[in-house]
């Protein structure tokens, strides 16, 4: 495991005699001395050429980047604040006990890193100061996209590609060529109706790819219906198509008029803000006919490409 190089000694002692530079910092009852020799007065270093150092700001136990407060044992082994509460204020590498001791000269070297974002290999060229990196990784337009099926709180993160196989594949959604669609939506037991939550179908149009919601909740004292399509894709592309949803029953019929919203927003994001058809359930059940007891609905819709 990599380790900073380090040297403890008591307040009283000579400490040690050599004509390198030490960075003196007091820390409870001692001084914690710091060889910065190597890194002041040298050019700022880069990832791509400082390993050594990319490894040294790397996390042993959770692998993630470390960022300041950076924590360290007294033989030099580093740990992030996530993790340091987590270890009993033991080291993991040689069990010292890990007190409160910062790691200065890290904090300081990673200070002056200019690297390149994590996501390069998905395209994006962004090169930043260390510590404006985590913030930039966070909002990247290249960073993978979260599971958009919306019946289980799925983990599961990738590309718009990966992300299409995992929903045909794992959630058995229905795949749809095309750009217009018919559905008819048919629930009979009455916990179905009041608790309807579907994705029911991916749409392959334009060279995109499309998903289309429908979900009971409440508004309010009401419960509604809301059906909504969500572009898999950024925000920006989003706003590049345009879509219709209609739903009709004995002679009368809804329609809606939007934009797709990105697979960046959360279904229960779009649906909270109502960005939607809504449906109240007691116009859906006189829609379905019958006794209205049973959801019978049909919506209809199409997607266009913006000029």
């Amino acid at each position: 495991m990599p380790s900073c190089h380090c040297v403890y000694h008591d307040e009283t002692s000579e400490g040690p005699k050599t004509p390198d530079l030490i960075h003196h910092t007091k820390i409870e009852e001692g001084i914690f001395n710091i060889n910065l020799n190597d890194h002041i007065n040298s050019p700022k270093p880069n990832l791509t050429d400082s390993s050594s150092v990319s490894d040294l700001l790397e996390c042993p136990i959770c692998l993630n980047a470390m960022f300041p407060p950076i924590h360290q044992c007294l033989n030099g082994h580093t740990i992030c604040s996530d993790c340091k509460p987590k270890l009993h204020n033991l080291c993991p590498t040689c069990r010292h006990e890990l007190g409160n001791i910062r790691c200065l000269a890290l904090e300081k070297i990673a200070s002056s890193l200019i690297i390149p974002c994590k996501y390069q290999n998905s395209g994006c060229p962004s090169k930043l100061p260390y510590y404006s990196m985590i913030e930039h990784e966070s909002r990247c337009e290249m960073r993978p996209y979260n599971c958009p099926y919306a019946g289980s709180e799925c983990n599961v993160v990738g590309d718009v590609g990966f992300l299409v196989e995992h929903l045909r594949d794992d959630h058995k959604v229905d795949m749809h060529e095309g750009c217009s669609f018919n559905h008819r939506y048919v629930k009979g037991n009455p916990h179905e109706v009041e608790n309807a939550t579907w994705m029911l179908t991916v749409f392959s149009c334009f060279g995109q790819y499309f998903c289309l919601h429908f979900e009971a909740f409440q508004l309010g004292e009401a419960p509604v219906y809301i059906a909504f399509i969500r572009f898999m894709g950024n925000e920006t592309e989003a706003r590049n198509y345009g879509y219709t949803l209609e739903v009709g029953g004995n002679g009368r019929k809804l329609t809606w008029q939007g934009v797709p919203r990105s697979i960046r927003d959360s279904h229960k994001k779009v649906r909270d803000s109502l960005d939607g058809l809504i449906i109240q359930r007691s116009i859906a059940l006189f829609f379905s006919g019958g006794d209205r007891k049973e959801l019978k609905l049909r919506v209809t819709g199409k997607i266009w490409k913006e000029q």
